[in-house]
């Protein structure tokens, strides 16, 4: 269940990232993401003001830091497919960078977890992640439906 959650984690960064870079001027789309996130969590988590003073630092360095994260990992890559189209990438090596990467932000997962901890009651903690999952769903479903029409299948 760990493992699936970080898997779904990786590929909404994966996907937002997908969104934002087609803009040459990623940085404010990206903090809007971050500002309408926290939005949504302080919403339906129902956090209490004090929570909000407590909690919303800490969100924003995670939420910076998996960005980051997720923007070196993505330079990497399209690094490597973007050198010479006759040389076979090293897949052993982009393997072990994936792995890498899940592993890394699983650590920085715990670590955020560990600090919501210190600084929410149990109940408040698990509304927090359901909202998280929630604003996850929601922008998944919005990739969804601002697909081309032609790509879209249809779901009734």
């Amino acid at each position: 269940m760990k493992t699936l959650k970080c898997f779904i984690w990786s590929i909404l960064i994966f996907l937002s990232a997908n969104i934002n870079a087609q803009d040459m001027d990623k940085s404010p789309k990206v903090d809007d993401m971050h500002s309408q996130k926290w939005q949504f969590l302080v919403e339906k988590a129902q956090l209490s003001p004090s929570d909000i003073a407590k909690v919303q630092s800490v969100f924003m360095q995670y939420e910076k830091n998996m960005w980051c994260q997720h923007q070196q990992n993505r330079d990497f890559f399209k690094k490597t497919f973007k050198k010479d189209n006759n040389v076979k990438p090293n897949y052993a090596e982009l393997n072990d960078r994936y792995v890498e990467m899940e592993v890394k932000q699983s650590q920085m997962r715990k670590s955020y977890h560990f600090q919501l901890r210190r600084l929410l009651a149990p109940e408040t903690l698990f509304r927090y992640y359901g909202a998280e999952r929630e604003f996850k769903r929601k922008l998944l479903e919005n990739m969804q439906d601002h697909r081309d029409p032609k790509d879209r299948k249809d779901r009734r």
